[in-house]
Formats: C-alpha cells, structure tokens, sequence
C-alpha cells in the first residue's frame, strides 16, 4: 500500500460564501463525511496544511494584487469570487497545503497526497481574483517545488473548466508543462488548442478541448492514448493535479458526462505515466454526493 498523505484543516470551512454560491464548505463536509464512513480513513497519513508566506504567494501573483486582497473588504473581488472576513486566511493555507504537501514528499514521509482545499486555485491570475479562486494553488506550489529540488514540474487539469491562471503563469516557461482537458466552449472562454504556449515555453502548454457531452471513453482516450506520452517525453520530477471533479454527469455546472469508473480510468493514467510524487488538489465539483464519491475513488487508487 501505498504512503499517501491527506491534507485538511478547518480552516477551509470558513471561507464563507453566499447562500446561493456553488463552492461551499458543504463540498468538503460532504469530502470528508464520505471518507470518514470508510474503510480507508485510517489508510491515509493526515496531515495538517501550514500557512503560506506573501513572499511564496508573490512567486507566481503580483505584489500589487497580494496588497490589494490583504486591504480588501468583504464582498465580491469579481463577479464569482467572494472573499469573507476569514477568506485570506484560509487561501493562504490552502496554497500552504500543497506546499506541505512538497516537503513531505521532499523528506520521504508520504510518495503523493490529496489536498483537500479551498478555495480553488486555477483560475486566478498573477494580477486578479477570478471563478472562485483567490490564490493560484497549483502554481504556487509548482514554483515552491522547484526551490525545493522538483526542477521539472508537469501540471495536469481535469476540471471542466480551463485553468486560465495556471496556463497564463506558465506560459513562457520550459521547466513547467501545463496539460488540460476541459469542456470548450465553455467558461472562461480560454483554452484551445492552439494556445500552446509562447517563448521558450512553445510547446509546453497541451490543451485538449472536449465537447458538451463527452464522456468517459473520450476521457480514457485523452488520458491513455495522449498523456502518457507528453510525460514521457518531457520526463517531469513532479506531477501537480488540478483535480476538478466538476467533470461528472451530475454536476450543475458541467456539459462533461464522467462516471465513477471515468474518474477511476483518468486517476490510474495519471498515477501510471511516472513514478515521480503526485499531488492532487482540489478544484470544482459541485454535486455534493459525486463529490465526495470521486475523491473517495481518487483516494484508492492512490492507496492501491
């Protein structure tokens, strides 16, 4: 069995958001009451997130925008983002999680990890808030590997939704490789395939665009036929997962029709393209049940 670290706090439980809003703390009540009813519980090595410093957060978002989240009111930082009194806290530790994550993977505590976070990260640029997310997990926590040793860092996504944030970070770069499967056209409007990268980062950026309806055999064959051989080739020492479970047939927000066998079929992919640690962190997935379902599913793969 595998070593794999889970990390969670509370302190994720207290970015407040409207009562209409779709990225609740009921998503990961529901993550943890079905993990919790379960045989592998007491499988996983828990581990509690550290805070992130502003200077580790300014790696990948501007100093002018860390200053105007840390001086900003309560309310809406654009249309889908709400920030509450205890939102900034719990953003800095939910990049801090991935970065925890990174160090117990440095020292040989655990071989990969599920951070169970929010608010989500993919859609935040270097200079704005956007779709829910105030701090760019993931790509804080590329560049925290790469300080600490992991020079190649390999992003893959699998939400519905385009990681804008995460693709326009890494963009001109070369030592990080963005690779996404998304519902297109869809929101935010990004990610085609044409946008492949810009600079010394031509190339390494993958998008993969799916259409409304597609499902688990389009998804096994982007994962199985395509995927393994972008890893190969760029030989990564890190995998980073922005895990968006907002790809099942029965979320609110999606046109993506993945079972629970779809999300078996693209967690075992990802775990088979390397022997490298892979850290997985949460992004969308609003149907509270698929939810807490798909992280169970992801879990025991990593275990398995």
């Amino acid at each position: 069995m595998k070593k794999v670290g889970f990390i969670y706090d509370d302190i994720f439980l207290k970015h407040e958001t409207p009562k209409w809003h779709p990225e609740s703390k009921e998503r990961l009540i529901a993550i943890i009451d079905t993990l919790k009813s379960s045989e592998i519980w007491d499988k996983l090595i828990h581990i509690k997130p550290r805070k992130a410093e502003f200077n580790e957060i300014e790696a990948v978002h501007t100093h002018e925008y860390i200053e105007r989240i840390k001086k900003a009111q309560p309310g809406y930082l654009d249309p889908d983002t709400y920030l509450s009194e205890n939102s900034l806290d719990a953003a800095l530790y939910a990049a801090g999680a991935v970065m925890e994550a990174i160090d117990r993977c440095k020292k040989g505590e655990i071989e990969m990890a599920f951070c169970a976070v929010r608010p989500p990260g993919h859609h935040a640029e270097a200079e704005k808030a956007m779709g829910f997310c105030i701090f760019n997990n993931v790509a804080v926590g590329a560049r925290y590997a790469q300080k600490r040793g992991y020079k190649k860092i390999f992003i893959i996504d699998f939400d519905v939704h385009h990681g804008n944030g995460t693709q326009h970070i890494f963009e001109e770069d070369d030592t990080v490789f963005y690779f996404s499967t998304h519902e297109y056209p869809h929101y935010p409007g990004t990610g085609s395939e044409s946008e492949k990268g810009k600079g010394k980062g031509k190339e390494f950026t993958y998008n993969m665009p799916m259409k409304h309806g597609s499902g688990d055999k389009e998804y096994f064959s982007v994962y199985n036929d395509v995927l393994p051989h972008l890893v190969k080739k760029f030989e990564p020492d890190m995998i980073l997962v922005s895990a968006g479970y907002d790809i099942r047939v029965e979320d609110p927000l999606s046109g993506i029709r993945v079972s629970d066998e779809g999300i078996r079929s693209i967690v075992n992919s990802i775990l088979s393209c390397s022997e490298v640690p892979v850290i997985f962190t949460l992004e969308g997935g609003y149907d509270l049940q698929a939810l807490g379902k798909s992280v169970l599913l992801t879990i025991k793969e990593m275990l398995a």
